[in-house]
């Protein structure tokens, strides 16, 4: 298997390929870029159908992780761990014991944190075997004390960042009576749809994951679909919040939204489909640019948590979006593209 002539290797620094006979471990840890400091990303966890597609999906998500510190002004880098496996099934102490040494070994190149299929619980035990771990501090935030798991921060940089992009695209001030259509109800897609209906919007959501959905559902106001049927609704918004890649040549030509806007990383499963967006009139909101209030939450962890600090910072998503989209409508380009070249300038 090559790394350096897969598609989606873009000049990454390291690729560590991590195994563990006794555990189970089998990982990958990708570091894209430390130029503005250490590769800070976190740990997914999920059953792979091949090890092509866990490399894949540790260069693709590093290089957003490089994207998304530049644009919020981190001092950090751009790093991912996946681990094969099924997290319910296949997670031990002794896999998150091993992961933290292999983390331990990079000497601090990398810094592990919670992602999908990986728990704050799970950092706090790797703490234990590296100090490379964020996002694990308890910190004070305006409604209490919180652990340091950064979803809510993640959730709220969304919300942020949609109002910003119904405003460009929709005149809207606010979501108050919008159609949303949100794939995933996980703790960001959860802690986001429940800020949506409590400003107004009305609510379509799914997700492949059963007991999930069922949650969401005992909750929220809002109509259940079928994970195939969320991609064809009359909407005015939809908001990926699942894995990534869900935006395809199969997906794209169903949306009616006019809106695109969530928090999963990588939603376009290829460069191309961010022009054919553009072409469809459909307004992007860049991932890693909507979905950066999770990073932002953790790095305050590490140098000094202030909430209003935290807040301030996390609110300049919307102001980030604003002016890529208004490049993007300057000088006729897809906002994806026009996000790349700023964030560019900063790394």
């Amino acid at each position: 298997m090559s790394v350096f002539s897969a598609p989606d290797f873009d000049d990454h620094e390291q690729v560590v390929f991590c195994s563990d006979a006794t555990s189970g471990l089998r990982a990958v840890i990708a570091i894209h870029n430390c130029r503005r400091g250490p590769a800070l990303g976190g740990c997914r966890m999920w059953p792979y159908p091949t090890e092509q597609d866990a490399v894949r999906d540790a260069l693709r998500l590093s290089r957003g992780m490089t994207y998304k510190s530049a644009m919020a002004r981190l001092p950090l880098g751009g790093g991912k761990a996946v681990v094969i496996g099924d997290p319910r099934r296949d997670k031990n102490r002794g896999l998150l014991e091993a992961l933290a040494l292999a983390v331990d070994r990079l000497g601090g190149r990398y810094i592990i944190a919670e992602d999908s299929g990986t728990t704050v619980e799970d950092m706090q035990r790797m703490r234990h075997f590296t100090q490379h771990v964020a996002g694990v501090e308890a910190r004070v935030t305006a409604d209490g004390v919180h652990s340091g798991d950064p979803s809510p921060a993640t959730a709220y940089g969304v919300f942020v960042g949609i109002r910003a992009a119904v405003r460009s695209r929709l005149g809207c001030d606010d979501v108050a009576g919008l159609k949303i259509a949100l794939q995933g109800v996980g703790q960001v897609g959860l802690a986001l749809a429940r800020r949506l209906e409590a400003a107004g919007a009305r609510l379509w959501i799914t997700d492949v994951r059963r007991e999930a959905l069922s949650r969401a559902a005992r909750e929220l106001a809002a109509t259940v679909v079928e994970p195939e049927a969320i991609f064809g609704l009359d909407v005015d918004l939809f908001a990926p919040c699942a894995l990534g890649a869900v935006i395809d040549d199969r997906s794209l030509p169903r949306l009616k939204a006019a809106v695109i806007a969530g928090a999963a990383n990588n939603q376009l499963a290829e460069a191309r489909h961010d022009g054919e967006l553009s072409r469809r009139g459909i307004l992007y909101a860049p991932d890693y640019v909507i979905n950066a209030g999770g990073i932002i939450d953790i790095h305050y962890q590490r140098s000094g948590y202030d909430h209003a600090a935290v807040t301030r910072h996390i609110e300049g998503i919307g102001e980030s979006l604003t002016e890529i989209f208004h490049r993007a409508r300057e000088q006729g380009r897809p906002t994806g593209e026009i996000a790349d070249r700023m964030a560019e300038e900063f790394f």
